[in-house]
């Protein structure tokens, strides 16, 4: 029988997509297979537990965003509430930086004039080549 309350640990996707940084939960799971997610410095797999108090380093495009565990929650919470489980210890130079990369990308990601969207292969082929490590 669970404890009433929320719980001590739990899995590194599972927080990842409860607290809104990935839409997904296979997206974050993919993201700690490419080694984008960090827990206190050191790569972390998918299935790592992660508790309050730990330091999360986390590749969103050109943005590494830090932020340490506040809370845990055992279901996707609303973004407002999202918010409450972890503090955000990103400098605002961070964010100034990722967006000038992006509008300095953006021009130059647009198809010509009556192409249409990307097909999912050229989509996946343009994510490989602006976001690999």
């Amino acid at each position: 029988m669970k404890p009433d309350g929320p719980p001590e640990k739990m899995r590194l996707d599972r927080w990842l997509w409860s607290t809104r940084h990935y839409k997904t939960r296979n997206m974050a799971s993919e993201a700690c297979k490419k080694n984008w997610v960090k827990i206190n410095g050191h790569p972390a797999k998918p299935s790592k537990n992660i508790e309050i108090g730990k330091t999360v380093s986390i590749k969103l495009g050109p943005l590494e965003k830090i932020v340490r565990v506040e809370g845990l929650s055992e279901r996707r919470l609303s973004a407002s509430l999202a918010q409450n489980l972890f503090t955000d210890l990103t400098r605002p130079e961070e964010y100034e930086k990722a967006k000038e990369h992006r509008k300095l990308l953006a021009p130059r990601v647009v198809n010509k004039k009556g192409l249409g969207r990307p097909t999912k292969k050229q989509r996946r082929d343009l994510e490989e080549f602006l976001y690999s490590d």
